[in-house]
């Protein structure tokens, strides 16, 4: 029995060293700041019901509210449970003892970016002021590699990107806030008079805009590495309006499931091209009044999600199991998808080996995430 079993695992061994993954393609998406218990459970009903934070009380409820929490999380996110739970894995329920958190101490927006994107939570990264980040980040990272030069772009509301990206030394494309997209496309042209003409809420530009930005750059220039920093849901939990967290969030929700309709149609993209969805922190919940808010202070803004959806990936849906996850495990995993092993100037953590399908896992990555 011993001998078969090592003639088992000798096989497993040799076939995975040469297996590939299917994935060519990378898609990231992130929610600032949205909180894991709408994700997996919906609508808060004492937010829903405090006026405070609900103007709209009635309509938002008949809009997001239902007694049956599968339903209730599917009205506010349709894409993610009728899609990613079907087709690919979600991660963060923590009803279900399943973890995901921030590494970084500050849980907020900037050390929570640099966390996803270098793979190092970095006790430096302490601030939100516009400063170059000296780590380096696995976009950059995959826009060196061979078949990906000027192939990776990033489009995000919030206007430090491109000091988090470090877009000055990284070479990356990325657009932000009132960056124009300076190319010769009559529908790239109208997104920058829609910017330049839209009121601002939020102060910064209107995330349909950022994501129509980013869908029209993609059909115009396919790259194979894109990413959409989504900002609005942090933006209105600051300010204290609940029905508008919980409606850009829906809204968040369909504009990535067109993009990935859009990706299904194209045979350049279809089947071969993995979507990673998750946020940057997370928010208060056990003092309802802070779900405004996160960082140091807050002990529950350092829980997170993660939605995995793509070749590679088994249908697993909702995980249920008891597990520790990292963000900071994000950025290899990214780069594994790909089929490479991230590497930077300074520490970076393993990737997620149970997203991958073990077929379809480079041996390196098997071996080092047991």
């Amino acid at each position: 029995m011993k001998t078969s079993l090592s003639l088992f695992i000798i096989l497993l061994i040799s076939f995975s060293s040469f297996a590939q993954t299917k994935t060519e393609n990378i898609i990231i998406v992130t929610l600032d700041g949205m909180r894991w218990q709408e994700v997996f459970g919906g609508a808060d009903k004492v937010l829903l019901k405090d006026k405070r934070y609900t103007k709209e009380s009635f309509s938002t409820s008949q809009k997001f509210w239902n007694e049956n929490i599968n339903l209730r999380r599917k009205k506010l996110f349709p894409f993610l449970w009728n899609v990613v739970a079907t087709q690919g894995q979600l991660y963060g329920n923590r009803n279900y003892d399943n973890k995901v958190n921030n590494a970084n101490p500050y849980k907020f927006s900037y050390p929570g970016y640099n966390e996803i994107f270098t793979g190092y939570p970095d006790i430096a990264v302490n601030s939100n002021d516009k400063i170059l980040n000296k780590n380096e980040n696995v976009l950059e990272f995959i826009n060196k590699q061979k078949n990906y030069k000027s192939k990776v772009a990033a489009f995000a509301t919030w206007d430090v990107f491109p000091f988090i990206l470090n877009k000055s030394r990284s070479g990356l494309y990325i657009n932000a806030d009132d960056d124009s997209l300076a190319f010769n496309n009559n529908n790239l042209t109208l997104i920058n008079d829609m910017q330049t003409l839209s009121a601002k809420p939020i102060d910064v530009r209107l995330d349909v805009l950022t994501y129509f930005a980013a869908r029209e750059y993609w059909k115009a220039y396919q790259p194979k590495v894109l990413y959409i920093a989504f900002d609005e849901t942090d933006d209105f939990a600051h300010a204290g309006e609940y029905d508008q967290y919980l409606k850009s969030a829906n809204a968040e929700d369909r504009m990535i499931e067109n993009l990935w309709n859009l990706i299904q149609s194209s045979p350049q993209y279809k089947n071969k091209t993995t979507l990673i969805i998750t946020c940057d922190h997370g928010r208060g919940d056990i003092n309802k009044d802070n779900w405004r808010d996160h960082g140091e202070n807050i002990e529950e803004s350092n829980q997170i999600w993660l939605a995995v959806l793509g070749p590679d990936t088994e249908p697993l849906g909702e995980i249920k199991s008891a597990q520790q996850l990292y963000q900071k495990q994000i950025a290899s995993t990214i780069a594994a998808f790909l089929g490479f092993q991230f590497t930077a100037n300074h520490p970076v953590a393993d990737a997620i080996a149970s997203v991958f399908s073990i077929l379809n896992t480079p041996y390196n990555y098997i071996t080092k995430t047991k």
